[in-house]
């Protein structure tokens, strides 16, 4: 895992996946992530990490509940839907090709992701503890 003190200039080309670090479906997700992710250009963080912490305070982004995922893109912060769409961006084929319902409209898209995120410890099961990477996912991961 990468140490949570960074220089913010050093992750301009960064693109890091902040994930609710106890939900199973997050977790489930940045584990499918991981998998697609052949050229691992994705990096990862809990929003309970220091690094989430640290890079949204230099956002001026003081309070990011874990109903968002948050992505964070060459120096951009997308939340909910625009997330998820960006993160799409970034994995092969066919994967890419779902940008393409990024023509609903956000208030549509964030109706429907609010409503997964609001229900998904009752549906999918909260954990007791943030994710710990494999040993062989430890470089993907912020502390």
């Amino acid at each position: 895992m990468k140490d949570s003190e960074f220089d913010i200039g050093e992750l301009r080309s960064t693109n890091i996946v902040f994930f609710d670090g106890v939900c199973t479906l997050c977790n489930s997700s940045v584990d499918y992530l991981i998998s697609k992710d052949k050229k691992a250009v994705l990096r990862y963080a809990s929003l309970q990490s220091k690094t989430a912490e640290n890079l949204l305070e230099k956002h001026d982004i003081n309070h990011v509940t874990p109903e968002s995922i948050v992505f964070y893109e060459a120096g951009n912060v997308w939340f909910k839907s625009d997330a998820v769409f960006r993160i799409c961006k970034h994995l092969p084929f066919p994967f890419a090709l779902l940008t393409v319902f990024k023509i609903i409209p956000r208030f549509v898209r964030d109706y429907a992701y609010d409503l997964i995120a609001k229900n998904r410890y009752k549906w999918f099961g909260k954990r007791d503890t943030c994710r710990l990477p494999k040993d062989d996912e430890r470089e993907l991961f912020y502390d």
